[in-house]
């Protein structure tokens, strides 16, 4: 089987002191790819498997949010419908793209084994380029920095992180995520952060489908057939709601970088079989602070960079982890400058958290994986700021005391 080969975007750039101007819409189109066409689709479309069922509840009953059902209703989705398949109709008129049209009703094992491992990319050759010699504020590109794979049991070293596994019009997808806290929930988190586009295909597209979020994916990095326990140990998560930003909405698009400086997303999760009624925070034992402040490249010491690389040399099933100093990288002058760093991991880690010492001193979200060139050798992720505290506040605040 093939295992996801997420195609990628952008390369990075480190401080070096210089500027090199802004990149040209035409050269940059033709060097960048996303990371999360990282998230890349399988040839497999149908979700295999035993016959779909909504989620029950923890005293077993069949449970639908209200609110869910009249979204579904207002669409003209009928539910048993689109458990039993209608979901893979990606017409326009059904293809659902406004932020506020986010469904996603759980569809019990759907996301098996092997499910899982076959989530894959479609194919977009891009060619890397020379993007250098852009206008803007610009460091020079980075020295390649070999990612190394995280020791096992994952969860002991990096308990915050997992994959994000969706459906688009070519298959099931992937791509990385960071348990982040929640402000409304304290000590309760159910908030994954990811990349924009990890959940919707932005200017050309709408929301992804069967969103789900696998905390510690492959714990041990188990090869050859394993049990969805070994693969899911901490469960299977589905996204009960999600935002991004509008910019991502409206520009953001499959390669060339565009959209990328707001490529970010956070998805509200709860899990597929109702659980120990712990959180998601509970449950892993850690979540992450973000930092909003976007710190200047000169004031950041390192940053550490996790995802689940699936192109090759990677396989998608193992955790890995770059550490290097940020740079600067600007794609369109008027729009912010985004983080650098030289990493070799490949699509299938887009949406993955960056970690850097936070305002506090100690270790918090700063960026996300978003771009990096085809042949990788660096990535680049969005510095987050009101845009992206706006997202994350929202979600925030829908789920306040629940």
């Amino acid at each position: 089987m093939r295992l996801n080969r997420p195609a990628f975007a952008a390369r990075r750039g480190r401080n070096a002191g210089r500027r090199t101007p802004v990149l040209a819409a035409t050269a940059l189109a033709a060097a960048l790819a996303l990371t999360a066409t990282a998230c890349g689709p399988s040839e497999d479309n149908a979700g295999g498997g035993s016959s779909p069922t909504v989620a029950s509840s923890s005293d077993g009953k069949i449970t639908i949010p209200d609110d869910l059902k009249d979204r579904l209703k207002a669409h003209g989705i009928d539910l048993d419908k689109w458990r039993n398949g209608e979901w893979k109709d990606w017409d326009k008129e059904t293809w659902l793209r406004e932020a506020k049209d986010f469904v996603n009703p759980i569809i019990e094992d759907l996301w098996d084994p092997d499910r899982m491992r076959n989530a894959d990319q479609p194919d977009r050759p891009v060619e890397d380029g020379d993007v250098s010699g852009d206008d803007g504020i610009t460091d020079p590109t980075p020295d390649p920095v070999r990612a190394r794979e995280v020791n096992t049991p994952y969860h002991g070293n990096v308990p915050e992180a997992g994959k994000v596994l969706m459906d688009g019009p070519k298959g099931a997808m992937v791509c990385s995520a960071t348990v982040v806290k929640d402000p409304a929930n304290p000590g309760k988190s159910n908030m994954v952060w990811t990349a924009g586009h990890c959940v919707h295909a932005g200017k050309e597209g709408g929301w992804y489908r069967n969103i789900v979020f696998v905390p510690s994916y492959n714990d041990r990095a188990r090869s050859g057939e394993v049990t969805r326990e070994e693969i899911a140990p901490y469960g299977v998560w589905w996204g009960d709601w999600a935002r991004t930003s509008d910019q991502w909405i409206a520009e953001g698009a499959t390669s060339g970088g565009k959209g990328a400086p707001y490529d970010f997303a956070v998805i509200h999760v709860t899990p597929e079989k109702g659980g120990s009624g712990k959180s998601l925070e509970e449950t892993v034992g850690s979540a992450l602070p973000v930092e909003f402040a976007a710190p200047a490249v000169s004031k950041i010491g390192g940053m550490t960079a996790t995802g689940y690389p699936a192109a090759a040399p990677f396989d998608g099933e193992r955790m890995y982890q770059c550490a290097d100093k940020p740079g600067r990288l600007s794609l369109e002058a008027d729009q912010p400058t985004m983080y650098r760093i030289g990493c070799t991991m490949t699509g299938g880690s887009s949406g993955g958290g960056w970690v850097a010492e936070g305002s506090d001193g100690r270790p918090a979200l700063v960026s996300n994986t978003s771009i990096g060139p085809v042949t990788a050798g660096w990535l680049a992720g969005p510095r987050f700021g009101p845009e992206a505290k706006a997202v994350y506040e929202s979600v925030s605040e829908k789920f306040a005391g629940r």
